[in-house]
């Protein structure tokens, strides 16, 4: 007999299956509670409003993220390094997850003083994914043995925080942009395909990360 959590998380299984293949419109309460084989009230008893089923099903792809950043980062040393891999993940997954990153990032989810009744606020889960940018930034600084950027006058950097927010700012940018052909369009290149794409938003990815870091020096 499925108890009252495997059932919770069953209807967690099935938003997030939705959201992924069919988009974040797709995520009805009826349209869940069916496909999950129960009644359409069922939702109700284990999510009080359908903002807290979908926070809760945007708060697996925090999850899900949060667990790439580990993998990209397992293999790389310097702080540089490890900064360069996160916003590689970040942005293949914003275009490869478009359902799933629309919903993580939606404000009526993120505006935590709006729903008391979340069991866990949606806002919280983006917090451990920015403090390790913000922890990377400053190790980075560290790391490159100086407190300014190439040609910047001393005392110049933004602390680490507002560095971090801007980084990822960019990053996103980046990512809607892409997904929403205006920046192929702005640079007046053919919409690519397959490899192409990689080493377009790689190169983009890479002058986000020179702005906000500084270039890389032999």
């Amino acid at each position: 007999m499925e108890t009252e959590s495997s059932l919770r998380e069953r209807l967690i299984d099935v938003g997030v299956d939705l959201v992924i293949t069919e988009g974040s419109a797709s995520l009805g309460l009826r349209e869940i509670a069916r496909r999950a084989g129960v009644s359409h009230g069922a939702p109700r008893r284990y999510f009080p409003t359908h903002h807290a089923l979908l926070s809760a099903i945007a708060r697996r792809g925090f999850a899900d993220l949060g667990a790439r950043f580990r993998a990209a980062i397992s293999d790389t040393a310097s702080a540089r390094a490890q900064l360069q891999a996160l916003a590689r993940t970040y942005v293949a997954y914003a275009l490869d997850h478009r359902g799933m990153f629309e919903l993580m990032f939606r404000h009526d989810l993120l505006d935590s003083e709006k729903h008391a009744s979340d069991q866990s606020r949606l806002r919280e889960s983006t917090l451990p994914l920015f403090e390790l940018i913000v922890g990377l930034v400053a190790r980075h600084r560290t790391e490159r043995g100086a407190t300014h950027r190439p040609g910047a006058t001393a005392g110049a950097e933004p602390p680490p925080a507002v560095a971090a927010a801007a980084l990822w700012s960019n990053l996103h940018g980046i990512a809607q942009l892409w997904a929403w052909d205006s920046l192929q369009l702005v640079l007046g290149a053919p919409k690519p395909e397959g490899a192409h794409v990689s080493a377009q938003v790689d190169q983009l990815v890479t002058a986000a990360l020179d702005a906000h870091l500084g270039p890389v020096t032999a």
